[in-house]
């Protein structure tokens, strides 16, 4: 019997000792990963600091190159910079290539959607432009950007009924905006609605005095 106790005795303190090795190594093994961690998030941060300082300069190609070298495919903040930098390269295909990789892993990201519009615009690709202003607006009815562009957009079109309730909702929301009561102005105008035009464009000279289109506006106007 005493020699089952020391067996079983024996038995837990090699359990108690391999236990605790046990946690030692889960230990260690963490401290080591999260060291790891540390130094590969100091290298990102690095990169792109490396990055901005170029971009600073206007080396778009090194500003690019810095952030390439820790590139990270699943990183929504390193394919909007690149799809970004990109862009000022003049590199639209492949700015678009990178915006479309960080929508993909934020399909909620205004600020993507926005960034995209650019390459897409110099391109020419006017349906994809559209196509994100909407999906912005689907997301944001309030953002003041793609209600401002997507007027702009129907009123250069013609199509001056669906400017109207661009311009209208940013108006309400930037009552003393120059940008959108020019705009909304100069569409009331297209409208024959030529009293609220009058309106909108005194509106306009309060707050750019002079201003030479508010001018050209109320000068139609009898």
């Amino acid at each position: 019997m005493k020699n089952v106790r020391l067996f079983f005795r024996a038995g837990f303190t090699f359990c108690q000792r391999s236990s605790s090795l046990r946690m030692l190594f889960m230990l260690i093994s963490w401290q080591v990963l999260c060291a790891a961690s540390t130094l590969a998030q100091d290298k990102v941060t690095a990169a792109f600091a490396k990055s901005m300082e170029w971009e600073n300069a206007a080396d778009y190609t090194k500003a690019i190159s810095s952030l390439k070298e820790v590139y990270d495919e699943q990183s929504y903040e390193m394919n909007l910079r690149l799809g970004w930098l990109h862009y000022e390269a003049a590199q639209h295909v492949e700015s678009l290539s990178y915006y479309e990789k960080a929508i993909k892993l934020k399909p909620y990201s205004i600020e993507a959607k926005l960034g995209y519009v650019y390459p897409a615009s110099a391109l020419g690709n006017w349906t994809t432009v559209v196509e994100q202003y909407k999906k912005v607006l689907e997301i944001d009815p309030q953002n003041s950007t793609a209600n401002y562009r997507m007027g702009y957009i129907e009123y250069y079109n013609k199509r001056y009924s669906n400017a109207y309730k661009y311009f209208e909702k940013l108006v309400n929301l930037y009552p003393f905006g120059y940008d959108g009561l020019l705009m909304f102005a100069w569409t009331n105008f297209q409208l024959g609605k030529t009293r609220e035009a009058k309106v909108l464009f005194t509106k306009v000279l309060m707050y750019s005095p002079n201003d030479v289109s508010a001018l050209e506006g109320l000068s139609y106007i009898k």
